[in-house]
């Protein structure tokens, strides 16, 4: 018998975290200097609440990934099995510019943020560690089964040709049934 390994970012719980722990995000953008504000843990404010460069921020407003498929294709996939949990999130352009400027990973316990390079190729991995990294199984890649590990998480993604967009973690096939890897 193979002894198993723990990384130090694997999750330890024996069941899944509850989806609602974290609370909603809502982002703002700066009309002048782009600067961004995430705000979590609070009803969606009003513009006037948050100022920057002497003028109210606006509030972005999340669109179904679908409906920018004219401009940006976007799609994801969880890899890494118990102990290097991530998630991958690819894009392809469209049209000729239409790249994302960053990308927030909404998870059980929080969020991360990266901004991308204008040089950056993709994909953009997302490195999970403890309970965000909650598996059921040790598949790489994951099957997209039933169980849907990552159901609750959202990425949201910015550009200036799409606006804000986001993407549900909630991939389902039937070809884990099959057992073809």
């Amino acid at each position: 018998m193979s002894e198993q390994i723990f990384s130090a970012r694997r999750c330890r719980d024996t069941r899944k975290p509850l989806a609602g722990q974290c609370p909603e995000v809502q982002f703002y953008r700066c009309p002048e200097c782009r600067t961004l504000f995430q705000i979590t843990g609070r009803q969606a404010m009003g513009p006037q609440a948050i100022t920057c460069c002497g003028n109210q921020v606006q509030g972005l407003k999340a669109t179904p990934a679908e409906t920018v498929a004219d401009r940006l294709l976007l799609s994801y996939q969880i890899t890494g099995g118990y102990n290097d949990n991530a998630v991958r999130v690819s894009w392809q352009s469209v049209i000729p510019g239409c790249t994302p400027e960053w990308m927030y990973l909404k998870t059980f316990t929080g969020g991360y943020l990266k901004y991308i390079a204008a040089a950056r190729q993709s994909p953009l991995v997302f490195a999970l560690a403890d309970t965000d990294a909650f598996a059921y199984c040790d598949e790489d890649p994951c099957l997209e089964c039933v169980f849907r590990c990552k159901r609750g998480f959202i990425i949201y993604v910015y550009s200036a040709q799409t606006g804000l967009v986001e993407i549900p973690l909630d991939k389902m096939t039937a070809h884990w049934q099959s057992g073809v890897k």
